[in-house]
């Protein structure tokens, strides 16, 4: 109750919102749940646990003193060992873990990772989950039969009795941030649970948050646990080039896999006008209808309405419309024209929709059914192939571009967490298509160093300096979303040490045929902020504290 009550303050949701995150407890009968011996019980017993590097059992030892600290540890640095052995010490004691990963990270290959040490003891916790199969996982809970759940950020909120450990896996991913009420931050709330608990804490990454940088403990990994070549090399433009299907091809001739980034997922780009410059909108959102050629229709991403692909401008009449922006299905359709005999992998929300299609997929590229991993951020995460010698990385320079404090460090995360994915047990050449050489060249093999410079550019005015909220408002009026926004402005006045950094329309102006206004506000003092928006909130604002989206 007392978490509960901290979410609905903070996250500013009501209080049965923040219940609703939580799975239901069950009291029964606590002799007869306990009539077992724990130590015949534990799976920890059957299994041999990982034997640590030097510098592993180093970085161990150095997290069984602290009550929480960021395991800062290189891509291939062997972390998920170090969490195996920090669960099978808890369990030990008699007490329960949770192991937090983005959604998309929780691959069949972690599973069975985790399954080696934990066997039916495990249980993965995440969205695609059956209503059936979840009821059967907390049947287990009540029975005591679950010793560790792995999974999503709702795996925070399952009802285990007794949790000794909380480990954050790519603790920098904003995917555990909710974009809904209640909009908390699963690794934050994941902090103030362990304080609550009396539970150990462990945040990890290859590019941590600068947040988590700054603030917490760091215990570092600067090796990888196979140490190999990689050579980097960087080209111009924004397209697939015909000498970059030569340098896949040759990969491919010499019976290595390779991996392809694009930044934009399927063909999620818009259909614009050359006559007069205009893309197309959804008639709902004031954003570009995203052409789905493979599927022959327009979808909105925002409030999912679809219709037929249009060829003559709705502004001016021109005929055709034109997109030139290149996404996975181009890409897929150019690599297999130029390479026939070479099996593309795609790797997006488009193409991997369920739990089974992920195992598959996986299980073909392990198998070397397929040769080729093309996709989105999908791609950046928890995948482990020892055969991947190159990789091809498209457009990153995009992300620099994004209205968003954190431009740089999400750019720069993105590329060593692609560039991760290879050279794991060979040498690799990653190939990088950039125009800010200079900017990327000064930090890839050094992502602390990045954090340092970085830390200079944000002080005294972005977190983890100073505090951030953003207020949102939406109305089918837009003179009555309008009117709410200056009235909270002037509200807002009243308070002297909070700057209100600007307001007026979101970036989106309109979805779902609503109009939307924003007020971002930023105070040195979180409880400065705290109390001033409390002051103003009211039904018809939607208030999210501490936000990583601002488009």
């Amino acid at each position: 109750m007392e978490i509960a009550k901290f979410i609905a303050t903070y996250y500013f949701s009501s209080l049965g919102e923040a219940l609703g995150l939580f799975m239901p407890r069950r009291f029964g009968n606590t002799e007869q749940e306990k009539n077992y011996d724990i130590e015949d019980v534990r799976c920890y017993r059957t299994y041999t646990l990982p034997t640590l590097s030097t510098d592993q059992q180093k970085a161990y030892n150095s997290l069984l003193k602290k009550d929480k600290a960021l395991l800062f540890g290189v891509t291939g640095s062997g972390k998920t060992e170090i969490f195996i052995t920090l669960m099978a010490k808890t369990i030990k004691e008699g007490k329960q873990c949770i192991f937090l990963m983005p959604e998309i990270s929780l691959t069949p290959q972690m599973e069975t990772r985790l399954k080696k040490y934990f066997g039916e003891r495990l249980a993965m916790w995440h969205s695609k989950l059956t209503k059936k199969r979840k009821e059967e996982i907390l049947e287990k809970i009540y029975e005591d039969k679950i010793d560790v759940i792995a999974g999503a950020r709702s795996a925070l909120f399952t009802p285990l009795k007794d949790i000794g450990l909380i480990i954050v896996d790519e603790e920098h991913d904003d995917s555990y941030k909710s974009m809904m009420k209640p909009r908390y931050h699963a690794r934050d709330m994941a902090v103030y649970m362990g304080a609550k608990l009396k539970a150990k804490v462990v945040l990890a990454s290859a590019t941590p948050s600068l947040s988590s940088y700054y603030k917490y403990d760091v215990v570092r990994l600067k090796k990888p646990f196979i140490e190999t070549e990689k050579n980097y090399y960087f080209v111009e433009g924004t397209q697939l080039t015909n000498g970059m299907v030569k340098k896949l091809d040759a990969n491919f001739r010499a019976g290595e896999q390779s991996l392809l980034f694009v930044p934009t997922r399927g063909n999620f780009k818009y259909l614009y006008c050359r006559k007069c410059g205009v893309t197309h909108l959804c008639p709902y959102c004031s954003v570009g209808m995203a052409l789905h050629r493979k599927a022959r229709h327009l979808k909105c991403h925002y409030c999912n309405f679809t219709e037929a692909i249009r060829t003559v401008c709705t502004h001016c009449g021109h005929e055709p419309l034109t997109s030139e922006r290149m996404g996975t299905q181009e890409v897929k359709e150019m690599i297999e024209h130029g390479i026939p005999d070479m099996v593309v992998e795609q790797f997006d929300r488009d193409s991997i929709t369920t739990a089974g299609k992920l195992k598959k997929a996986l299980k073909r590229f392990e198998t070397k059914e397929s040769h080729l991993l093309l996709g989105t951020q999908m791609l950046s995460k928890g995948h482990d192939y020892a055969n991947i010698t190159l990789s091809v990385i498209l457009g990153i320079d995009y992300m620099l571009s994004l209205a968003d404090y954190r431009a740089r460090e999400r750019a720069m995360s993105l590329l060593i967490q692609i560039a991760g994915r290879s050279g794991r047990a060979k040498s690799a050449e990653i190939i990088i298509q950039s125009a800010n050489k200079d900017f990327f060249n000064l930090y890839l093999n050094d992502y602390e160093a990045f954090l340092k410079d970085e830390m200079f550019f944000v002080e005294d005015m972005y977190p983890p300096f100073v505090s951030l909220a953003r207020i949102l408002i939406s109305h089918v009026k837009e003179e009555k979303a309008s009117k709410t926004t200056l009235d909270t402005v002037t509200k807002l006045k009243e308070f002297k040490d909070v700057e209100i950094v600007g307001h007026g329309k979101a970036p989106i102006e309109r979805i779902a045929n609503k109009f939307r206004f924003n007020i971002l506000l930023r105070c040195d003092k979180r409880s400065l902020l705290l109390k001033a928006l409390h002051a103003v909130n009211n039904p018809l604002i939607e208030i999210d504290m501490d936000p990583v989206e601002f488009s």
